[in-house]
Formats: structure tokens, sequence, C-alpha cells
């Protein structure tokens, strides 16, 4: 008799792995980059992105190995299923290991797959467990720029070990920004401004405790004044400054409701400026060596009428084809 593996899509495969991975992913960049619920949906789609992953180089790398017969012998049976196979066991439900163990493997494996990826993925899915089986809210205070660019790392570097690229897993627009995160991350010229943000700061802490104070009291009036403006804390003097301009890095999300439409636009910053300690900072890569990448949301609400009334180039009718029975 012959033995076939099953003909159907694989549970551990690759494909279907990767597939559900992206579907999760839709559904992360449908949040803004401040919604908690963006950064837990990304611990989903980094799983099943490392679990696709270790399945392209075999889906048997998945399975469980566990001690299951009265002669202390390791059951094979999940072994047998990650193959393709069907194990004639009664009730039996595959099983496979833990993501830390697939990061792992991942490690051992992969020859551009570095610890500090490995370490990352483990602490990323930390995250996602504290999130689920405690009180704790660990993805609320969670910066986008304490962990995004690292994200899109690992993600790059898992799809590339299996002959994708981020542009066919996002999409064009989401993965130019995240090239743009990555690339400012490995900019060695950005280190130098860490130089700067000290020198700063050593001068700002020689000056007078009330001098301090006023200069600091001017910023925060100065900062929640400007409306052009995203407020953040200097890094050398913690005063209240502002990123006072950035770049769209997606098309805004448009919601319409009771005459009124709102479009949440999200930035990458580009400049920063704090008047309190005269720290001036341009350039994402620049703003990221020192803490101030995190992106951030402007939200803009009009009147549906004067949108569109706005709008020169828009015609309602554009999308119809004419009319051609007017007599």
């Amino acid at each position: 008799m012959t033995v076939n593996p099953i003909q159907t899509p694989h549970a551990w495969s690759k494909d279907t792995l990767l597939a559900k991975s992206q579907r999760y992913a839709e559904e992360m960049e449908s949040y803004t980059h401040d919604d908690w619920k963006f950064a837990f949906w990304s611990t989903l789609v980094l799983e099943l992105l490392a679990r696709a992953a270790l399945a392209h180089i075999s889906p048997v790398l998945l399975a469980t190995v566990e001690q299951k017969n009265n002669n202390d012998q390791r059951s094979w049976h999940n072994m047998y299923y990650g193959l393709g196979f069907t194990p004639k066991v009664k009730q039996f439900v595959p099983s496979s290991i833990g993501i830390a163990e697939v990061f792992t493997r991942l490690g051992d494996i992969l020859t551009n797959f570095p610890k500090e990826q490995v370490a990352f993925g483990t602490l990323h899915m930390s995250r996602r467990n504290e999130e689920l089986h405690s009180g704790t809210t660990p993805f609320d205070s969670l910066k986008t720029s304490d962990w995004l660019t690292k994200y899109y790392q690992i993600c790059k570097l898992l799809l590339q070990s299996m002959g994708n690229d981020l542009e066919s897993f996002i999409g064009i627009d989401k993965a130019s920004q995240a090239e743009t995160m990555i690339s400012a991350s490995q900019d060695a010229t950005a280190q130098s401004i860490k130089r700067i943000v000290a020198a700063r700061k050593t001068i700002w802490e020689d000056q007078s405790k009330d001098d301090r104070q006023k200069l600091a009291d001017k910023s925060t009036a100065w900062a929640t004044t400007r409306r052009d403006g995203h407020e953040v804390k200097c890094p050398s003097c913690e005063s209240s400054a502002l990123i006072i301009s950035g770049e769209a890095s997606a098309p805004p999300k448009k919601s319409i409701e009771n005459d009124l439409i709102t479009e949440i636009q999200q930035y990458l910053p580009s400049k920063f400026e704090c008047v309190a300690c005269g720290l001036k900072i341009s350039g994402f890569s620049n703003l990221s060596a020192c803490g101030l990448g995190h992106t951030y949301k402007a939200t803009f609400t009009y009147d549906a009428t004067e949108y569109y009334q706005s709008n020169d180039e828009y015609d309602e009718y554009d999308e119809y084809e004419p009319d051609f029975n007017d007599p």
C-alpha cells in the first residue's frame, strides 16, 4: 500500500502560515501607530511570519517531541504530521513548539538572523503574553520609536529567508515607510547627534535652577500655543518641545459621519526644535538616533459640503460613464 501525504493545505505549511500572517498584517495596518491595537496585532503577525520562515525550511521543525508511552520513547506523531501525514492515533491534536523556540531555531539556522533579532522577537512575544495573561497593558505606553523599526527589520529578514519582500507583504507605501525607518537606524552619521544632545544637556545643567525654570516655562507656553507642531519632550533638557514638521507616511484614513469628514494622517518626523535649550534637529535618521523617531498622527475634521467645494479637482460624477440619453 502506498502512503501519500495529505493534499489539502497543511496547517503548518509555509504558504498557509504566510497567508494568515498577511491577513493579520492588514488588520494591524488598519490602526494608527499610536493605537495599542497596532502593536498588539504586530505580535500576531510576527509569530505567524516566524513560523512560516521555519516551515519554509521544513514544517517538521515546528513539531513538538513529547514523551507519550510507557516505554519512555519519544512520540514521533507530531513529526509525522509535519511531514504531511495524518497519524492513526485516537484524538490526535498536532502540537507545535513555542514561539521562543521558533526564534531560537531560526537564529541557529539562518546565517543572516543575528542574536539581536532573536532577542527582539522573544521580547515582543513576551509583551503579547503579558497582554493576554495578566491585568497589565504593556502596549499602552509603548512608543513606536522603541520597537517599530526593529519590528520591520525582523519582518524583512524573515521574508527574505522565504524569497519574499516587504513590498509584496504590506504594499508599496507601507514598505517604503518601513525601508525609510530601517535605513535611518543604519545611518552611522546620525549617531553623532547623540554627542550634540549630550553637549546641549551639559550647557543646560550649567545654568542656574531659576534660569532653567524660566526657559522651561517659556518653552511650555511656546509648545502648547503653536498649532502646527507635535509636542514632545526635549532629549537634552526634558522641556516641552515640538516636532515642527513631518512627512506623510501613507495616504490619510478617511471616515464620514453625520456630514463630517475626518482624515487621520500618519507622519514620520523630520524637524525638531526646543526653545528652552536651543536644540534643533533635522532629518528622520537624526531624530531616530536620539529617541525622537516615533511616528505621530494629525486629525483633520471637515464639513462635507465645504470639503468637496474646496477641492477643485473633485467631481462626484467622474467615475460615471457619459450619459448619452439626453434629448
